[in-house]
């Protein structure tokens, strides 16, 4: 008995040990996505391009679901990039924000 206790516990803890890689990939991945969003958001304000466009959104969460090959179901799949999307608009729109500042900033000197 006690032999399977530590054979459980050292499975504990390798799969925490994963689980935490994983989350140190994940974050990575998400610096890596919204540079790319920051980048785009100021290329879009440049063109004079709407921040939201809900046509990409819906193409971004249908390309999510169909690269989704479980365990979570689809719906939470979804749930998880339509925040990822919320935080990226956000750090576009404050992006934006600050620059538009900047701008009036110079432009009252």
């Amino acid at each position: 008995m006690g032999d399977l206790r530590i054979s459980s516990d050292a499975r504990i803890a390798e799969l925490r040990a994963q689980i935490d890689d994983i989350d140190r990939r994940l974050v990575d991945l998400l610096t890596a996505r919204a540079r790319c969003a920051l980048e785009l958001g100021h290329l879009k304000e440049a063109q004079g391009i709407p921040l939201h466009q809900p046509g990409r959104e819906a193409e971004v969460l249908a390309n999510v679901r169909q690269a989704n090959g479980g365990p979570l179901d689809d719906d939470a799949v979804v749930r998880l990039f339509e925040r990822i999307i919320d935080e990226a608009r956000r750090l576009e729109r404050e992006a934006n924000s600050r620059h538009v500042a900047r701008r009036r900033t110079i432009e009252s000197s």
